[in-house]
């Protein structure tokens, strides 16, 4: 089969959880013996072009405007779809597969996919298909107790909140046409089906995202990380991602005073792109007089990227709105290290409360702030939930099990198809 990706960021460039597992999924199928290809967006010319990586074949396309344009552009791309044309045309895929397009491929990308190609497909990585960002309209924030079952429907008020300015009263009605186009929409979780659903968007399917275990590193890598940060002896708090308000950037900050407060030799370790959130999660910290207990690592590859889960005690993933999966959940599970996550979202789906780690409400800092202290003092505790967490990547969320789903999927559509065709 000839499969054809879409995603508006993709890998080297891009390291965000959509974006690595779009990635992880293309590998894994180019592994299958398939032809893969990717459709990207840039807003640097000079990155504009074909190339190849990981055995890839990657055409990247420019595309930059004003940003209070977005959920027009969202919809149709005049910059892009032309070029996306004559790449279906070039290519003649057997499969287009959609990634995140809400920002410069287009949704209307579906509707000439669904000419060129046997089958369409999209995966969801996030409540975008019926929101215009990060959605947290249900969550009340004086409740703090650990719920999960909430009605996810969307109101205007909360879109207009949301996209002020930008706000495009065509926007949804356009993309519940565009995805008609499309012969199923895998969801990440299936807590982000239910909240399609709960917005009139159907024919969905939920399929996990996969990661491939990881080898444990050597305590002389581990060592080495420690000293290159200055954490060597320290018990450790991993937290990283694109950092944000949203992802609990703060949280994780006012948890850290308090653990800090009870075991004065514990760091919380950073390990994300040093933005203008991370500066302002630094300035609380001096505020607090914690400062020197936060360490940011700045963006870092893979392979440091797997020795910050190695040497860590414990991994926390703190998101205060509808984070649906969170991929750090998972690498953290991969590696062997307990998690204290969120209640919102995908989260309790990923982490089995009390059996690979904690589920909390973010907002109820002493909630996380205990089951931070819990893991850190309990160290039989903490490796028994890591070795539970490994097993269940293991079984659950790896690669080739979603590869597997996926293909299973491409390969019905395109026997059932041609039965059709006789």
């Amino acid at each position: 089969m000839k499969i054809l990706f879409l995603s508006d960021n993709f890998p080297p460039h891009s390291r965000g959880g959509a974006e690595i597992n779009a990635f992880n999924l293309a590998r894994a199928i180019k592994n299958n013996s398939h032809e893969v290809f990717v459709i990207t967006a840039t807003q640097d010319k000079s990155m504009a072009g074909e190339s190849e990586y990981q055995r890839l074949k990657i055409f990247t396309i420019y595309s930059d405007y004003h940003p209070a344009l977005t959920h027009y552009f969202a919809i149709y791309n005049l910059q892009t779809i032309s070029e996306i044309k004559s790449i279906f045309q070039k290519i003649t895929p057997d499969i287009v597969h959609a990634h995140n397009i809400h920002a410069y491929i287009s949704y209307h990308a579906l509707k000439v996919a669904r000419k060129y190609a046997k089958g369409v497909f999209l995966t969801a990585h996030d409540t975008m298909l019926f929101s215009y960002g990060k959605f947290d309209g249900f969550i009340d924030k004086k409740d703090l107790s650990v719920r999960q079952n909430f009605n996810y429907k969307i109101s205007l008020a909360e879109q207009l909140k949301t996209a002020k300015k930008r706000f495009n009263p065509l926007r949804n009605i356009l993309i519940r046409y565009y995805i008609k186009y499309v012969d199923r929409i895998f969801t990440n979780t299936g807590i982000l089906e239910q909240a399609l659903n709960n917005n009139k968007i159907s024919n969905t399917e939920t399929s996990y995202y996969g990661t491939d275990i990881k080898n444990i590193s050597s305590e002389v890598e581990i060592n080495n990380f420690k000293k290159k940060y200055n954490i060597a002896g320290k018990k450790i708090i991993l937290f990283g991602g694109r950092l944000s308000r949203e992802k609990g950037g703060e949280v994780a900050v006012r948890a850290l005073q308090y653990v800090v407060a009870k075991l004065p030799d514990t760091v919380m370790v950073v390990a994300g792109q040093k933005n203008e959130y991370a500066r302002y999660m630094l300035k609380i910290a001096e505020e607090s007089g914690i400062a020197s207990s936060l360490f940011f690592t700045g963006w870092i590859g893979r392979d440091d990227m797997n020795l910050a889960f190695s040497s860590c005690n414990v991994v926390i993933t703190p998101s205060i709105y509808f984070d649906t999966f969170n991929l750090f959940n998972l690498e953290a599970m991969a590696s062997g290290k307990p998690v204290v996550g969120t209640c919102f979202g995908g989260t309790p789906e990923v982490i089995k409360d009390k059996e690979t780690g904690f589920v909390v409400n973010p907002f109820n800092i002493s909630m996380l702030v205990d089951r931070i202290i819990l893991l850190l003092q309990d160290d039989d505790l903490a490796r028994k939930i890591g070795e539970a967490g490994m097993k269940r990547a293991k079984e659950y969320f790896g690669m080739e099990r979603q590869a597997k789903q996926i293909l299973d999927w491409y390969e019905n559509l395109l026997v059932k198809n041609k039965k059709n065709d006789k």
